[in-house]
């Protein structure tokens, strides 16, 4: 009798609470189309209706069914072979100098009016804070730096707390492109005064924003708003710098391609409530945290990011025009050999360095290789009305 290998499911997942309790929000808030596709992929991830394709090991003949990934950027079980694909890119472009890690984080007073013009205010916070480290640099340091700022949305609770964080070279590229200019080690630029002119930037950007009617405010409501933000100190945080090259690829993988939550930091379902975990930084601990189901997916959809929305971005030398040019430039400048762009490595290896097991050898015989076997046709796709069909 031929063995069957189906997917293995986690303890519980996201998309579980979805299934049992996407009715239960519905009836308390409106479902959004951009909610609707993100929700559909969700719970489809993985799934018969993506369809797939069969394996067949040539030595005891066991079938194993692997089901097509959503690809959805906010779906927690899709992320890892994106996040190592754009590691192994980014694998060519560190530099032998010290990183430094900064975050540019928006007040919540601003929370309500940034969740109803994301596109446009999120525009506004990556302009704000790339600016302010670009005039840092030509000022401080005389000349252009490389960076990358990664758009978060979320606290450890799920509630909307906006930030960037940025991972920049410690050093710049002179103006004609002709020396490369270290900085200090141990030091980059003073936080309050980036925190004084990325609070300026910013409001700078919104009241222009208001003044060619993108944003709209009742009477003079915008007014108290910005003397209230001009009141507030911004927080602009300089971490300690990444010294060694080698482990800046290790901390970008904590920044880069997260979503909202893990399906590991979600541990229960029960009675329409759910518990999931979250560090308590004040505590230096990590605590359960129990919501209705209804809360934690109002939570989770705080988080959806317009489509086409770009939230991981490159500046100065790093941008993406003449990214490479820059870096040979800046690689001969620095007396550095130059290095040979990154091999994409197969799919096997990949889930080898995930997993730490090699997916080409059967799990029953643990002889025979998997070879393709046949095709899973996906389902017909379901409309945006028939989402909620079949789902309890």
């Amino acid at each position: 009798m031929t063995q069957i290998i189906t997917p293995e499911k986690n303890a519980l997942e996201l998309a579980d609470i979805l299934h049992h309790h996407l009715d239960d929000y519905q009836a308390q808030y409106p479902l959004w189309a951009q909610h609707r596709k993100i929700l559909s992929d969700l719970l489809n991830c993985r799934t018969a209706r993506l369809g797939g394709h069969m394996e067949r090991c040539d030595t005891c003949g066991a079938l194993r069914i692997c089901y097509h990934s959503c690809r959805n950027r906010h779906c927690p079980k899709c992320q890892h072979l994106p996040r190592e694909r754009w590691l192994a890119k980014r694998k060519e472009e560190i530099l032998p100098v010290s990183y430094f890690h900064l975050v540019f984080t928006l007040p919540h007073e601003l929370n309500g009016i940034i969740l109803n013009n994301k596109r446009l205010m999120l525009n506004i916070l990556f302009a704000a804070a790339s600016k302010t480290l670009l005039r840092f640099s030509q000022n401080e340091l005389n000349g252009t730096p490389g960076f990358l700022a990664v758009l978060h949305t979320w606290d450890q609770k799920l509630c909307a707390h906006f930030h960037l964080h940025c991972i920049i070279a410690g050093g710049v590229v002179s103006k004609n492109h002709q020396r490369w200019i270290a900085s200090n080690t141990d030091y980059l630029f003073n936080q309050d005064a980036l925190s004084l002119v990325f609070r300026g930037k910013f409001i700078d950007r919104m009241t222009q924003a208001c003044k060619n009617g993108k944003l709209k405010f009742a009477g003079d409501s915008y007014k108290k708003l910005k003397n209230t933000l001009f009141t507030k100190k911004w927080v602009v945080s300089v971490r300690e710098p990444v010294k060694r090259p080698e482990y800046v690829l290790e901390y970008l993988a904590r920044y880069t391609h997260r979503v909202a939550i893990a399906n590991s930091r979600i541990k229960a379902l029960k009675d329409g409530k759910v518990t999931f975990t979250a560090k308590n930084r004040k505590k230096n601990c990590t605590e359960p945290i129990t919501i209705s189901a209804v809360e934690f997916i109002r939570r989770f959809l705080l988080h959806s990011l317009p489509k086409g929305f770009v939230r991981i971005r490159h500046y100065g030398f790093l941008a993406n025009r003449n990214r490479t040019k820059n870096l040979k430039t800046i690689r001969l400048l620095m007396g550095l050999a130059q290095s040979p762009p990154e091999a994409i490595r197969p799919l096997e290896e990949m889930m080898q360095k995930l997993l730490g097991i090699d997916i080409t050898i059967c799990p029953c015989c643990n002889e025979g290789n998997m070879q393709f076997y046949a095709e899973i046709p996906p389902y017909r796709a379901r409309g945006p009305d028939s989402l909620l069909q079949g789902v309890a």
